[in-house]
């Protein structure tokens, strides 16, 4: 495991903790830590995790702050912990990578290109599909927020935070724009996806190309109402993302 935690057992990290200035409370960050080294394989899955006791001395927390962050990574379907049994990592299939923090610690290290692979399927399932009844039923609200991300895409680029989120508008108003309400539920998933992938493929170097203009053939078709278009669209910007992606991969 990497170094332990500077915060002591049943206290909290003083102003100049990491954990403070990250802004997480002790138990996110313990399941961040521990989310990030199963995702990564340095724990498989049916391997079992050492004693509640013996992890929290590693980590340098207290077994209450240990327990908790457990609890947050059952919730996410990554472990089981039985009595007398221990916490157990578990199969990849039960766990939920739809999740955002999943996803996060799935893209800390190198992603699994199957994982990446699986992300780039359901986007093409789902994007092109919600942007045909996006064209269809968005209204002039929604339509205005896609304009300001894109708007906000030129000015700042997807190699900022400020960019990344404004893409991350832009994708989960489309989803909004469906009026489905399971599409909708989707969006937080979704705009997961896009961010990792996104700031994943400028690791080493920057987008080998500008993909703000497949952004807007898009959102001109969905302005048109024009479903057939904004279908299209959306499934050559996930493929050309996806090129890129395996590019970034590549190398």
């Amino acid at each position: 495991m990497d170094e332990p935690f500077s915060a002591t057992p049943d206290t909290a990290p003083d102003a100049t903790s990491p954990l403070r200035s990250s802004g997480r409370r002790l138990r996110g960050a313990v399941a961040n830590k521990l989310g990030v080294a199963i995702l990564s394989g340095e724990f498989s899955p049916g391997e079992t995790l050492s004693g509640e006791i013996a992890f929290a001395e590693e980590l340098n927390v207290s077994r209450g702050a240990y327990r908790e962050a457990i609890q947050v990574l059952t919730a996410k379907g990554l472990v089981e912990s039985r009595p007398k049994a221990g916490t157990r990592v578990l199969p990849r299939n039960r766990w939920n990578l739809l999740d955002p923090d999943v996803l996060a610690w799935a893209f800390t290290g190198e992603p699994d290109p199957q994982l990446v692979r699986s992300l780039f399927e359901m986007r093409m399932v789902i994007e092109p599909a919600a942007a045909a009844m996006a064209a269809a039923r968005r209204n002039k609200a929604e339509l205005k927020i896609m304009r300001d991300a894109l708007a906000a895409m030129k000015r700042f680029s997807l190699a900022t935070e400020q960019g990344r989120q404004a893409d991350r508008t832009f994708h989960d108003t489309i989803l909004q724009a469906t009026q489905n309400d399971a599409m909708v539920v989707l969006s937080a998933s979704i705009g997961a996806a896009v961010n990792w992938t996104t700031q994943y493929k400028q690791r080493l170097r920057a987008l080998p190309r500008d993909p703000i203009p497949d952004h807007v053939k898009v959102f001109d078709a969905i302005a048109a109402e024009d479903a057939e278009g904004a279908s299209a669209a959306m499934t050559a910007l996930v493929t050309l993302a996806l090129e890129d992606t395996r590019s970034a991969m590549e190398r």
